[in-house]
């Protein structure tokens, strides 16, 4: 192979100066930008430390001591009050069950209520069928006691006429049946 030349074009110098004038300034500019963000970390890590010295101050720690222990207050609020809604939860759930016992209880009084109401109106008539029974058992009993004296005055009379005359005693023997039949008549009139 045969040798080549390289042939570059002839570039004029002020393009030349224009272009390392271009290179220093991009320098310079890159040169500045790398100082400013030097600055800012040192900013950054000066306020850091400021952070970190503030944080690990007493007041800090006392602060963070109080934000734990009020974390902790809260927390221990929250489970008495979780507690305390299933205490509550729990009574009204009771609550319920004795009000529907209350309400059996209070069915269960209505009806012995009405059974004791028909009860006293059963012993009411009852004991007015027991004071028509005894008024006319006193009824019976005296027309009973009627009947005896009645039937001791024809005993009495029976005697005597007995006594008295011998033809009267036919008369008589004929009037000793009759005294049965009075009595039982008058019996089946009071029943």
């Amino acid at each position: 192979m045969a040798p080549t030349l390289f042939h570059y074009p002839l570039v004029p110098m002020d393009d030349f100066l224009k272009h390392e004038r271009k290179e220093r300034c991009k320098l310079l500019v890159g040169a500045g930008v790398v100082a400013l963000l030097v600055i800012v970390v040192l900013a950054l890590g000066v306020l850091l430390i400021i952070y970190v010295k503030r944080a690990n101050s007493e007041a800090c720690q006392e602060g963070h001591r109080a934000v734990m222990e009020c974390r902790n207050v809260t927390h221990f609020l929250q489970e008495e009050l979780t507690r305390a809604q299933d205490g509550f939860r729990d009574a009204e759930a009771q609550v319920a069950t004795y009000n529907e016992t209350v309400m059996t209880l209070m069915a269960s009084l209505d009806k012995e209520k009405a059974h004791s109401l028909d009860a006293e109106k059963k012993v009411e008539e009852l004991e007015g069928e027991i004071t028509t029974l005894n008024q006319k058992l006193q009824d019976a009993s005296m027309e009973v006691e009627r009947l005896r004296r009645k039937n001791q005055d024809l005993s009495a009379r029976i005697a005597d006429q007995k006594d008295s005359a011998s033809s009267l005693k036919d008369t008589s023997s004929a009037a000793a049946p009759l005294l049965p039949i009075l009595l039982l008549g008058h019996g089946a009139r009071l029943l």
